[in-house]
């Protein structure tokens, strides 16, 4: 099978095309032939070497496809089905092993593609939404990146709630998009002079006493303008360090801005066990079919063209999601 391997630490050119052996499916294990496969951030962190990781490595760990072989003990994933899956290590090939327990099922009325764009990003906003700070009506929140694939998607959730969003986008094209995802407000945050002051200036035009909750996969660049963006009580939801990981600061602060909350969740902690895999799963696929959440690929790339791929995404030159088309939906 054909799939991508980082060689060596380093940028995008280090992504190489190379013919390795086809997988075979240990216990509790199935083989996928991969139609599409995300592309995410953490790709790039393991490809670079700021995360750790061994080399060479097939990158990846998230997509969709159709199961062509299963292992010992598998009996409630067949030949055929059409699943996804958010950790499947190495899923930039042609086929990849990932434990069956790990697998969804992707209903009827869910293209492949957007399946495979769904899992990490949709996923994430789920649990952000739903169980980090549960959302509810009349909330006032602010979502940073609010055109970035988790915030296309956590605007839309947030929204069907009943909260109010309010987002951050660095260009026009952006702030459309996040207002077509139900934004009431966006602030371009790169006419800004001095975030840290007048961002929350601009959150308290719409929200007076700041907002309940805010989103932040930016980190340390936004992290000073969040906890100024919120109300007594609110708290900061940090899901991610685009701009870089935010440093130690003195928690005397929380008690001064209000009595705050400051949490940092991960994924892996919010779909631990099968049964709550399953249940956000089912509901964002319901959500799709029904046609209450749109699912935005931004940008399609071939198996080979990875490299280029990973190359816009950290350029930040992309809108919602990047994907790999490998075997495609012709699967």
């Amino acid at each position: 099978m054909r799939a991508i391997e980082a060689v060596r630490a380093g940028g995008p050119e280090v992504l190489t095309l190379v013919e390795r052996p086809a997988p075979d499916p240990g216990a509790g294990e199935v083989v996928v032939d991969v139609a599409f496969a995300g592309v995410n951030f953490i790709d790039t962190y393991r490809r670079s070497g700021v995360y750790p990781a061994h080399f060479p490595h097939v990158p990846g760990s998230e997509g969709a496809g159709v199961v062509s072989a299963v292992g010992p003990g598998v009996t409630d994933v067949a030949v055929g089905d059409r699943v996804a899956w958010v950790d499947g290590p190495g899923s930039y090939a042609e086929q990849v092993v990932v434990a069956a327990d790990r697998t969804v099922p992707v209903p009827d009325g869910v293209d492949l593609a957007t399946a495979a764009a769904l899992m990490l990003q949709g996923l994430t906003a789920h649990y952000l939404v739903d169980s980090s700070h549960p959302v509810g009506p009349g909330e006032d929140v602010l979502v940073h990146a609010g055109a970035g694939g988790v915030g296309l998607l956590l605007t839309q959730l947030a929204v069907a709630r009943g909260a109010r969003v309010i987002t951050t986008v660095s260009t026009e094209a952006k702030a459309e998009l996040s207002r077509e995802a139900g934004a009431t407000a966006v602030v371009r945050y790169d006419q800004l002079d001095d975030l840290t002051a007048q961002l929350p200036e601009a959150v308290r035009a719409v929200a007076p006493e700041g907002v309940h909750a805010v989103y932040d996969g930016v980190g340390r660049t936004t992290f000073d303008a969040s906890l100024a963006s919120l109300r007594p009580r609110g708290i900061l939801v940090l899901f991610g360090g685009a701009s870089g990981q935010v440093p130690p600061f003195d928690l005397q602060r929380l008690n001064s801005g209000g009595s705050l909350f400051v949490t940092r969740p991960t994924l892996g902690d919010h779909v631990a066990t099968r049964p709550e895999l399953l249940r956000r799963a089912d509901e964002l696929f319901h959500a799709v079919r029904l046609g209450a959440l749109k699912v935005r690929v931004g940008g399609t790339y071939a198996l080979a063209d990875a490299g280029e791929a990973h190359r816009a995404l950290e350029a930040r030159e992309t809108t919602g999601k990047l994907v790999l088309e490998v075997g495609g939906e012709a699967l």
